[in-house]
């Protein structure tokens, strides 16, 4: 096998990196738990744009990237595509495929925050799930509404703001007493295709709470792309 650069990011990347040995390494940027069971090397932290990456891999002698990051991560995405071409290695992504409205959705798809604010406007109990995004608008909440935002981590919110710290994969019945509890009346979420995350989507559709979708940004064209990771690992050992 190729000397493989895996760039992590989503839950997927961890199982692609189960399979790899010593001298392959599993990129973190350094955002939640490091795992210690790995026989792959672990790198944790950036790389200083797309030129400091593609010095890393000429450094190292990578042979293969591997972009395994969130769907939302844009630039990370980019820096991997535009390195993997000045370094002359090829660049394969997993990304995940994006969640489908089902019967019962009421979704409605913004592209950033300012049209998230407008689309928020009638409602007055939502929960945000955007990561740690909202924090910095703690202090524009308006006087009617009381927001609930969850995080990876606990982080101090405000007087109209709670934050709580949870980590996926969330259960269906654990998803409908939180909405219950907090009389969610809508549901601001990413488009990230996880399973871990799904259930809230089941719950907002059960009682008819409204979806604000933050849109998918547009991410580059690599060498080879994959929706499963059996599909890649497929790949990677062929």
């Amino acid at each position: 096998m190729k000397r493989i650069l895996l760039l992590g990011g989503v839950t997927e990347a961890l199982a692609i990196a189960r399979t790899l040995g010593p001298q392959h390494i599993y990129s973190l940027a350094g955002v939640g738990r490091v795992p210690t069971d790995l026989q792959c090397q672990i790198r944790v932290g950036g790389y200083g744009g797309a030129e400091g990456l593609a010095q890393f891999i000429r450094d190292e002698g990578i042979e293969l990237l591997v972009d395994a990051t969130h769907p939302y991560a844009a630039q990370i995405s980019q820096n991997a595509a535009t390195a993997a071409r000045l370094s002359g290695v090829p660049c394969w992504a997993l990304r995940r495929p994006a969640w489908q409205a089902q019967a019962g959705d009421d979704w409605r798809e913004v592209s950033d925050w300012a049209e998230l604010i407008e689309a928020l406007k009638p409602f007055r109990r939502p929960l945000f799930t955007l990561g740690r995004e909202p924090l910095q608008h703690l202090d524009e909440i308006p006087p009617e509404q009381f927001w609930t935002l969850r995080a990876l981590d606990v982080y101090p919110g405000n007087e109209r703001c709670e934050v709580i710290g949870a980590r996926g994969p969330f259960l269906i019945d654990d998803e409908r007493e939180l909405f219950e509890r907090r009389n969610i009346d809508v549901l601001i979420s990413k488009n990230s295709g996880s399973t871990a995350t799904e259930p809230k989507l089941e719950v907002a559709r059960e009682r008819g709470v409204p979806v604000i979708v933050l849109k998918r940004p547009e991410l580059p064209g690599v060498d080879r792309e994959f929706g499963a990771v059996a599909d890649m690992l497929d790949a990677l050992s062929g």
